[in-house]
Formats: structure tokens, C-alpha cells, sequence
């Protein structure tokens, strides 16, 4: 089965806590803190592996946890970091972040890899917080959670060339002629029902992939017929050749069907019709093909290439064409930068690290930073407390709060914790 499109979620493993102790031997003199931090927890990873070429291995679990770090112990000892979660994909695969429509990833070639969600780091233990002030620190850090992400996950095929076209054209029937593809060909509508990729070798000893993807009618991009999933292959692709009926067997104008095709094209994505494309008149060994073919050159300013994919002829001429195209283009990665997610994303976050607003006489504090920051804290003594309630004027919350008229005994929630305002 051909899957190119999944939607999975992603929860990175928490860091461990860390661990808040003390030396007690005998002979120690104020042993002071012996608490250990705890481990960075698991990131996820996907990585290419040559050996697929369809994602199916993703489409029956649609939750991907990575694990937890070791928590830190005592006798400063630190917890373990989790091993990273390492999912397997195809070349040419694209991970998208659901939420932000950012990409995390666009992995094009053997050994490409990328992390799409990072593990939380690791608390720290009571050791770590002892100052010249406060030798004998009497709390410590949770441990920071992993980020959780909605993430799409598609295959866009790597090929140079992509054949486009109405339904029984005969684009199977061409890739099938000049590579070992073996599509299905048969004489019906909608037989090629997944992409088929071919390596394609010229009479002057030149190779390139080509890709067969199925056929498209009008409104495949509004989900007619078999829609446009399989149109995200063509993205990838250099050239755009256009496999035409040219004797219109089947009572289809030529003509017609070009437009329609390109109009889809530019449907999905405007920029398809930036790639140089050809037209690969098929059947000419048919009746009244010569006399459609004049009709299509008079109105149709691309070149156009006569073959016959059932005889062979013409086909060769095509191919050493098409070779000769691929030879002027240079390769591009399919998305510019400022498409990929980056660190700008998250610094603009920190500018605004929480919202207030009142639910009845409650005040609610949102916001990733102040959240995360909570459940670092273990509320274990009223030192951690008081490290926690700096924090938080520190970040501007007690200022906000005040603009906003909180009082004295008035209730503030974050998360599932409430606590009671008190000015200091």
C-alpha cells in the first residue's frame, strides 16, 4: 500500500527531576547539599532510510512518545539522559508542524536527519543552587517537559522529470517503454493509482528519474477524481512533461486537455508553472493524428515532441530532450528559508512570555514560559516557593497583575494551581 501523508503527535521525553539531599557521614563536618540533577529526556528524530519508499510504517500509531531522563539521586549522583526516539522514513520526506504550517524538515538525501520535537533537559538537584550565600540550599528543580507538536508528515517522490495527464494518455505505458517501472496498464480510466518512479537511460549513456503520477481530470484539485494528493510529487520535479492524446480517441480535444491540466497545476501551486515543461504528443500512429497535431502546434507555444509509446517511435528523440533540458537546470531545495522553523519563532515568544485575564474573580496566567516554569518547581519547602514567586516578578506578572487591579487575598491561577496574591 502507497502512504504518503500522515498526521502524527509528538511528546519528547521530560527531563528528570533532580534530587535534593544531603551528606550525613559521621565524619563529614556540614556535608552541605548532595543532590544530583536528573537526565535530559529524549528527543524524536527522523531519519532517512534508503530501504523505504512509502510511509505506511506511520500510518497505525499516531502518538509518538519518546522517554523520560533518569532522575538524579543522591551522593551527587546525576540520572541518566534518555536515548533519543529514531523514526525511520523515506528520501524526500517533508515534516511540517501542524500548528505554525512551519517546515522542521526536508530530508533529501541518505544520511539527512532531524530533530522535530527536543527533549526537556534535565532538573537540577540541590547541589547545583548551592551559592556562597546559601551553602545549604534546601530545594530543587522538576524536571523540564518535552515539547509536544502536531506534526504532517508527507512524501513528496524525488524525480526529475514528471509526467502529467488525463486519464489513459498513456503515461504508463511510456514509463513502462523506457524504464523497469511495471505500472498497471489497462484500458480504463483511473488504472494508475499510486506515483510510479523510473530510471531512465538515454541512447548517449545520460540517466535521470522519471515519475508517473496518476492520471488528473478537471477539479482533481477541489478533490475531484482521485483529487490532488498525488500532486505534491510533481513539487519536486524539474521539468513538467505533459503526455497528450494527440489522436483524441477517446473524443477529448488536445487542446483542452492541456489547459485543464496546467489550470490544476496552477490551482495548487502557481509556482508549477514556473518549471520548464514539454508536450509528449502520444499515439501519433493513430488516425488523424498528424492533423491534430498541426491544430496543437498552431495553438500551443511549448515544445512538442510526436511519439508513439506503443511502437516506440519518437521515443528516444524524447528522452535525449529531456536529458538535455535536465542538463541546464540546476537543483533547488523545494522551500526557501524562511519557510523552515527557526529559533526566530521562539525568541519571539519570549518577548511575550505570559497573558492575564480574569475568569469571574479569578486572575489566569497563560503563557509557555510562566507554565513550564511551574512545572519545574517542586513546592517541596517555602525556599522553592520563594524562588518561584521571584521568578515570577522577574518576568513583569506581579506589575501586570497590579494594572489590573488584584488585591490582597485575591485568587491567581496557573494551570491547575491556584495560589493567593499577597503584595511584598
Amino acid at each position: 500500500m502507497f502512504i504518503d501523508e500522515v498526521k502524527l503527535e509528538l511528546i519528547a521525553g521530560r527531563g528528570g527531576n533532580g534530587c535534593m539531599a544531603f551528606r550525613r557521614e559521621k565524619y563529614v563536618e556540614m556535608g552541605g547539599p548532595y543532590g544530583g540533577n536528573g537526565g535530559h529526556g529524549g528527543n524524536i528524530v527522523f531519519e532517512v532510510d534508503e530501504g523505504l519508499n512509502t510511509l505506511i510504517d506511520l500510518r497505525y500509531k499516531k502518538i509518538y512518545k519518546a522517554p523520560s531522563g533518569q532522575h538524579g539521586e543522591g551522593k551527587g549522583c546525576n540520572g541518566k539522559n534518555a536515548e533519543d526516539l529514531v523514526i525511520k522514513v523515506p528520501i524526500g520526506t517533508v515534516i511540517t508542524d501542524a500548528d505554525t504550517n512551519l517546515i522542521i524538515g526536508d530530508l533529501v538525501k541518505k544520511g539527512d536527519k532531524v530533530i522535530a520535537a527536543y527533549g526537556g533537559r534535565g532538573g537540577r538537584g540541590n547541589m547545583a543552587f548551592a551559592t556562597k550565600n546559601n551553602p545549604a540550599p534546601a530545594f530543587c528543580e522538576n524536571g523540564e517537559p518535552g515539547e509536544e507538536k502536531n506534526i504532517k508528515v508527507e512524501l513528496k517522490l524525488l524525480a526529475d522529470v514528471g509526467l502529467v495527464g488525463m486519464p489513459s494518455v498513456g503515461k504508463s505505458t511510456f514509463i513502462s517503454k523506457v524504464s523497469k517501472a511495471k505500472p498497471k496498464i489497462a484500458a480504463y480510466h483511473f488504472t494508475t493509482l499510486t506515483p510510479n518512479l523510473g530510471v531512465v537511460k538515454t541512447k548517449d549513456n545520460r540517466s535521470f528519474v522519471i515519475a508517473d503520477l496518476p492520471g488528473l481530470i478537471e477539479g482533481a484539485s477541489k478533490g475531484e477524481g482521485l483529487g490532488d494528493k498525488f500532486l505534491k510529487h510533481i513539487e519536486r520535479t524539474r521539468v513538467i512533461a505533459h503526455v497528450i492524446d494527440i489522436s483524441a480517441y477517446e473524443g477529448r480535444n488536445p487542446i483542452d486537455d492541456y489547459k485543464i491540466i496546467n489550470k490544476e497545476l496552477e490551482n495548487f501551486n502557481k509556482k508549477l508553472l514556473d518549471k520548464p515543461q514539454i508536450v509528449i504528443a502520444n499515439k501519433i500512429d493513430m488516425e488523424s493524428s498528424k492533423e491534430n497535431l498541426e491544430k496543437f502546434k498552431h495553438e500551443i507555444n511549448v515544445p512538442i515532441y510526436p511519439i508513439s509509446a506503443k511502437t516506440g517511435e519518437g521515443v528516444e528523440d524524447v528522452l535525449v530532450k529531456l536529458a538535455d533540458l535536465l542538463d541546464t537546470i540546476e537543483k533547488k531545495p523545494l522551500y526557501d528559508e524562511e519557510k523552515f522553523e527557526s529559533h526566530v519563532l521562539y525568541k519571539f515568544k519570549k518577548q511575550c512570555p505570559f497573558n492575564i485575564y480574569k475568569d469571574k474573580d479569578v486572575f489566569v496566567v497563560t503563557g509557555d514560559e510562566i507554565e513550564k516554569i511551574l512545572k519545574m518547581t517542586w513546592f517541596s519547602s517555602d525556599e522553592a516557593f520563594s524562588r518561584f514567586s521571584k521568578k515570577l516578578r522577574k518576568l513583569g506578572i506581579d506589575d501586570k497583575l497590579k494594572e489590573m487591579g488584584v488585591k490582597d487575598g485575591d485568587t491567581v491561577r496557573i494551570l491547575d494551581y491556584e495560589f493567593e496574591y499577597k503584595d511584598i
